[in-house]
């Protein structure tokens, strides 16, 4: 059976942020306030604790800004994140050689919009979002892993991660998989090219 190639999504696949089309001095607010001030209320968020609306809300009281402008924005930009072509183009190449898994930390917009304006049910054969499993995917020292390899038959030591997360990354190491750390000078792109260059 094929092995499972894990892939993160943020900072990995796509580098772009929530709310990155207000004004620039509103961004540096509401960066601050939710992922600096507030960020376990983000952890609590990406386990399904919340959902958009809610945080928006929390926003727009604690920022004192128009929760229609924010929710606007906000629905926008997830629905236009940035993805390199490139990027899917070698992810469809690898089709025939791994089961391909989208594995995210991430938020309830991330399955309503994101993933749908974007097509990425098309380009992975699997997608595992935290809010909608209510978990991170590094609980119990990776176990989600395990899991996903079982319900593809395969063996957890044929399986790959691409992730920036060095945590991620010595996580999957220890469980026996092998890890490609997602850096600027060796950005996911390389990655993916070494494992076409392997077949």
């Amino acid at each position: 059976m094929k092995p499972v190639l894990f892939i993160d999504f943020d900072q990995t696949l796509c580098h772009d942020r929530f709310w990155r089309s207000m004004p620039d001095g509103e961004v540096a607010k509401i960066q601050k306030y939710l992922f600096v001030d507030n960020r376990k209320i983000v952890g609590r968020w990406m386990r399904g604790e919340f959902n958009s609306e809610e945080i928006n809300e929390l926003l727009a009281r604690g920022l004192k800004l128009q929760y229609d402008t924010l929710w606007k924005v906000f629905v926008s930009d997830c629905k236009s994140m940035n993805i390199a072509d490139e990027h899917l183009y070698k992810l469809d190449k690898l089709e025939n050689r791994y089961h391909r898994v989208l594995f995210t930390d991430n938020m309830d917009c991330f399955t309503r919009f994101t993933v749908p304006s974007l097509g990425l049910d098309k380009h992975f054969d699997k997608i595992l979002n935290s809010w909608d499993l209510k978990r991170a995917k590094n609980e119990n020292e990776g176990a989600l892993c395990l899991d996903v390899a079982r319900s593809f038959e395969t063996e957890i030591s044929r399986c790959v991660l691409a992730d920036d997360s060095e945590n991620s990354c010595e996580i999957f190491r220890k469980l026996g998989g092998k890890s490609m750390k997602v850096t600027k000078d060796q950005p996911l792109e390389y990655w993916l090219g070494s494992l076409l260059y392997q077949l």
